[in-house]
């Protein structure tokens, strides 16, 4: 088929057609905007973030170690630490702070990852249920409670309560029993099996005490 009538264009030669004018300038205004895109980040020295933006590759502290991650400024941090640091004892079970399979602690302080934004935790202190245990492989007395007192009918929600467990047992090394409810009260068994793991963690607060 003919290209279409040869017209004059601005600034054009005799002989091009509008319909490849027109080709030429939308391959030229992609040009510009990919040059512009890998290059935008430091232009003439300047930084040309703009407010409100977030940087994604960011440093974390996990389990004792500086890892470094491309994260998304609405990434969570359950889904750094499963998907892209690979640490899947932290489990997804409502992903809407309910359930508390996905807690982990911040500063010792358990947290829900699933509702906690990965950028917001940088410069701080995350521990996973992969960083309890001792480097030569012991385990904490928490951890150590739970094998001995086969507290987990199918343990989906082992970890949540276990860190649980460990973060509540900071602030109280000695409660009774309805306290240790009280302090686990933001875990779920689906399994329903609450008496047998308030067993467990009432020895594993023994087991810290003797630590």
């Amino acid at each position: 088929m003919p290209e279409g009538p040869i017209t004059s264009v601005p600034g054009g030669q005799p002989g091009v057609s509008r319909r490849n004018f027109i080709k030429g300038v939308i391959a030229a205004g992609a040009t510009v905007s990919a040059s512009a895109y890998l290059f935008r980040a430091n232009i003439a020295g300047q930084d040309s973030s703009l407010p409100g933006s977030v940087e994604r590759l960011i440093t974390l502290n996990v389990n004792g170690q500086e890892r470094r991650v491309d994260v998304l400024k609405h990434e969570t941090l359950a889904m750094t630490l499963r998907y892209k640091l690979g640490l899947t004892g932290t489990k997804l079970g409502c992903d809407r702070a309910e359930c508390g399979a996905c807690t982990v602690l911040v500063d010792d302080v358990p947290h829900y990852s699933c509702s906690v934004l990965t950028h917001t935790v940088r410069g701080r202190k995350i521990v996973s249920i992969e960083g309890l245990a001792a480097p030569d492989g012991t385990l904490h007395p928490v951890q150590q409670a739970v094998v001995d007192g086969q507290g987990f009918q199918c343990a989906f929600c082992m970890p949540g309560f276990v860190m649980t467990a460990v973060g509540y047992l900071k602030t109280n090394p000695n409660p009774t029993r309805a306290e240790m409810a009280h302090g686990l009260s933001g875990n779920l068994c689906r399994c329903a099996d609450y008496n047998k793991i308030l067993d467990v963690m009432m020895n594993a607060a023994e087991g810290m005490r003797r630590a």
